[in-house]
């Protein structure tokens, strides 16, 4: 795949660039991202070099994860970074990806996160063919999960266990969103994918 640029009114989400390293690795300081997220405890100076070097392009050119550096379009600055994740189902008949994001402390609670978020699902739907966008999260990350619910994303309920952190089994959050979820995209089934195949039809349990 190669790495793409989205734009929103007040952000821009591009390929995570070397310079970018310093930026991530103060905003991977603050406590609640390796508590919530799986970035190393304690986070190096080298790990973001790692991260910003080799993981995030190697992601999108082996089409693992493709990952964005959010940045304000206002003054440069790193708000976060958010991405589609474990894609090994995004080429096969799923059709699935998974959303993953951490936010700078000094940029939460101004909706950037819901923002880059809507970019990144549009895009998703209509130039990947995702037809299930899954979003997991810890048990107890109320911040994710109100990220979450604002995107759309609907509460199936609880992974038990599924998670190993720290040498301990842990819950995990799960949610999903389809297509036909958000206005103006393609409904559940009859309709075309940007490959031009039809979409996979979908049977609802109607219980």
């Amino acid at each position: 795949m190669e790495p793409v640029t989205l734009t929103t009114e007040r952000l821009v989400l591009r390929p995570f660039e070397p310079s970018d390293a310093p930026a991530v690795h103060a905003a991977c300081q603050e406590p609640d991202i390796p508590r919530w997220t799986s970035v190393p405890s304690p986070y190096g100076v080298e790990d973001a070099e790692h991260f910003v070097g080799t993981i995030a392009p190697e992601g999108w050119r082996d089409d693992t994860t493709y990952n964005f550096a959010v940045v304000s379009r206002a003054d440069s600055s790193l708000v976060g970074a958010m991405g589609l994740v474990r894609l090994g189902r995004l080429h096969t008949p799923e059709r699935q990806a998974e959303l993953g994001y951490w936010t700078a402390k000094e940029h939460r609670g101004r909706g950037c996160t819901v923002e880059a978020g809507r970019a990144v699902l549009r895009w998703a739907f209509r130039e990947l063919g995702v037809e299930r966008l899954e979003w997991h999260a810890e048990a107890g990350n109320e911040g994710s999960r109100a990220v979450a619910r604002r995107l759309g994303f609907h509460m199936e309920g609880t992974l038990r266990a599924h998670l190993v952190r720290g040498g301990t089994r842990r819950d995990v959050w799960i949610g999903s969103l389809l297509p036909s979820d958000l206005a103006g995209q393609p409904g559940p089934s009859g309709s075309r994918g940007p490959d031009g195949r039809d979409t996979t039809p979908y049977l609802p349990y109607p219980g």
